[in-house]
């Protein structure tokens, strides 16, 4: 079977059949309808979990993790990490990078947790998420550091250039049912305050 295309665009009203697009070199030509996450939302599976952490914790301490904190505990659901973001309003006195973390053997809710400060779907008026989401909680298995994407400066706000918003993460880390994921930071960033944002997609199984 032979798949045909026709080199350079094609014009079609809504119904027209026409034959897939190719480019001079013989290659398919694919193009965006609409943007990345614009199916899973419309589908009412995109969220977003916001946190206002005070002094995010090094990674490799399982009390006070966090935020935001997800946790899947479902047995139905994959969590897929799309973006993550963040911004000071209080500086660190200890420089720290800020990344994602995560662990398995979550069989319960993390302990000594706080309310997130909003989670929310990104369809306006969608369904509510499954996956738990806290400000900050205490785990059963400390993480890796293993996506670092941020740096928290010593340097007054009122002369630190350094800003972000939203960094794309492209699905890379999946919560699996009974496991975690959060933003933690390589060495205890002490007096910071952060406000951290997670994007997520929730896939069934």
């Amino acid at each position: 079977m032979l798949n045909e295309i026709k080199v350079g665009p094609q014009f079609g009203g809504d119904g027209a059949s026409v034959i897939a697009r190719g480019d001079k070199s013989g290659s398919q030509v694919v193009t965006k309808a609409h943007g990345d996450w614009f199916e899973p939302s419309l589908r009412g599976n995109v969220f977003m979990a916001h946190a206002i952490v005070t002094a995010p914790v090094v990674y490799t301490t399982a009390a006070g993790t966090g935020g935001p904190l997800l946790w899947n505990g479902t047995n139905n659901k994959l969590c897929s990490l799309l973006a993550v973001g963040f911004g000071s309003s209080v500086v660190t006195t200890v420089a720290a990078s800020l990344g994602i973390t995560g662990n398995s053997g979550q069989t319960t809710a993390p302990t000594t947790t706080t309310a997130i400060d909003s989670q929310r779907s990104l369809y306006i008026g969608g369904q509510q998420s499954v996956i738990s989401a806290f400000r900050i909680g205490t785990v059963a298995n400390a993480g890796n550091f293993f996506m670092p994407f941020g740096q928290l400066h010593t340097g007054a706000l009122t002369v630190d250039n350094t800003g972000t918003a939203w960094i794309p993460l492209h699905g890379a880390v999946i919560i699996p049912p009974f496991c975690w994921a959060s933003v933690a930071a390589s060495a205890t960033a002490t007096t910071a305050v952060c406000q951290i944002g997670i994007i997520y997609e929730e896939i069934n199984l």
